[in-house]
């Protein structure tokens, strides 16, 4: 049995992760954090999330990290750094889905690659790391062709682009050894002709739109399209317990979906 801890229990992410692990006869919550301030703080988890009771009561005491075998945290940066730490000092895995690093955010985490296993991905789902493999290759052997990259999200998403947006962008101006200074987000007045040496990134937020990802390839002629739609929050959930059931049995490093999937790295 995998014991399994939630940060960020209560969001949206935590509670659809409990849900499904709730039904996987291989995997034990024992732990479910959130912030120090919430109110349901010391009630059973398993009524807050309207099952039966669980004995696991909401905390916000990170210490209790030491009873997980891995902690799969959907937070915020500032909170996932700190989580890191306590992970570290009792030799933890932790799966992090949680997006909107800065790059010393992003740097810091990479520095525990040596201590504990680390699975970062900006997206969980199977089927959007299959989308960035399928983009690799596309950008691959279609450097001549103009890129530009759309996100949509449901109306409360914090951070955009979204990291998986971020992801796609990334792929592309290594594939075209583009800089980031090359990359344009949204468009607005006379901007003129679109320079061929671009990456456009756009986000739209609006709904209930759980996740939609288009990378556009444009020449003359002729465009090819590669999107990935999600209808559904589960598959990240189920795509982050699929990742947490792997890594416990990896040694200290820094893995992707990629990892989890036998993808050749991007």
């Amino acid at each position: 049995m995998i014991r399994i801890g939630i940060s960020g229990a209560l969001g949206r992410m935590g509670k659809t992760i409990a849900g499904l692990a709730l039904e996987d006869k291989e995997i034990q919550v024992v732990l479910a954090l959130e912030h120090p301030q919430h109110k349901d703080l010391n009630q059973d988890y398993g009524i807050l999330l309207h099952q039966k009771p669980m004995n696991v009561f909401l905390t916000s005491n990170r210490e209790s990290i030491k009873d997980v075998d891995v902690l799969i945290d959907f937070t915020q940066p500032e909170n996932t750094t700190e989580v890191l730490k306590v992970c570290e000092f009792y030799k933890k895995s932790i799966v992090i889905g949680t997006t909107g690093f800065t790059k010393e955010q992003f740097d810091l985490i990479q520095q525990y690659k040596e201590k504990i296993p680390v699975l970062i991905s900006p997206n969980m789902s199977l089927g959007v790391n299959v989308l960035f493999f399928l983009v690799q290759q596309a950008a691959k052997l279609l450097r001549e062709f103009e890129v530009e990259i759309t996100e949509i999200h449901h109306s409360k998403k914090k951070d955009a682009p979204s990291g998986t947006a971020v992801r796609l962008k990334d792929i592309v101006l290594q594939m075209y050894g583009f800089k980031e200074n090359d990359v344009i987000y949204g468009r607005k007045g006379i901007v003129g002709e679109r320079p061929k040496k671009e990456i456009g990134v756009h986000a739209i937020r609006g709904g209930d739109v759980v996740g939609e990802h288009t990378v556009y390839f444009f020449s003359e002629g002729e465009r090819i399209e590669i999107t990935h739609k999600a209808t559904s929050r589960n598959i990240f959930a189920r795509g982050a317990l699929v990742a947490a059931k792997w890594l416990i049995h990896q040694k200290p490093g820094l893995y992707s979906m990629n990892d989890v999937l036998g993808i050749s790295n991007l």
